[in-house]
């Protein structure tokens, strides 16, 4: 896997946290780089350590499916791209502006449960889990805390689009890793 689908893959992840980030930065009004960083962290935390837990979980069952691995992991992608595209139409939560740690902990697995099955299609795929891990939650990190800042600026109006772009890239990049391994494109 290149850089390129691996950055896609990261932003595609990152756009629940992005969402939830904007809603944090309307919610909270008058923002501080406090809060940008706190978002950033625990969303950006729980975005590198669920692929990483995914991956030892798939690594336990990829050589056992190695030959619909490709099938495996373009189902994961699709269907977490198909869950964000279907709740980009849906109405909008309602997120407070608590910033506590039990606050951004349910947030943070909330939004960071589709990198598990990112994480199990990673260890099908042979990706290297260490630099992936980390690039994910650097890129996660930095769309949640500039989402708090867009939330505080413009309010929830990107919120569905977010979604609906990240599962977009979702299901791409799914479609892609699937033709790959059919030979349809190489």
């Amino acid at each position: 896997m290149g850089l390129l689908e691996l950055f896609l893959i990261a932003v595609g992840l990152s756009m629940d946290a992005f969402a939830v980030s904007i809603c944090k930065g309307l919610s909270l009004g008058k923002i501080k780089l406090k809060h940008m960083a706190i978002a950033g962290l625990w969303f950006g935390g729980f975005q590198a350590l669920m692929p990483a837990v995914g991956y030892l979980v798939g690594s336990l069952f990829a050589d056992k499916i190695v030959a619909v691995d490709h099938w495996i992991a373009f189902a994961l992608l699709a269907f977490i791209g198909g869950s964000m595209i279907k709740e980009s139409f849906e109405k909008d939560e309602e997120v407070d502006a608590c910033m506590d740690p039990k606050c951004m902990f349910i947030l943070a697995v909330a939004t960071s449960i589709d990198a598990l099955a990112v994480g199990v299609s990673f260890a099908f795929l042979k990706v290297s889990i260490m630099w992936s891990v980390l690039f994910i939650g650097v890129i996660t990190f930095v769309f949640s805390a500039v989402g708090v800042k867009i939330g505080s600026i413009f309010g929830s109006r990107y919120k569905s689009k977010a979604e609906l772009a990240g599962g977009i890239v979702l299901i791409l990049m799914g479609l892609k890793i699937l033709l790959e391994h059919l030979g349809a494109i190489g």
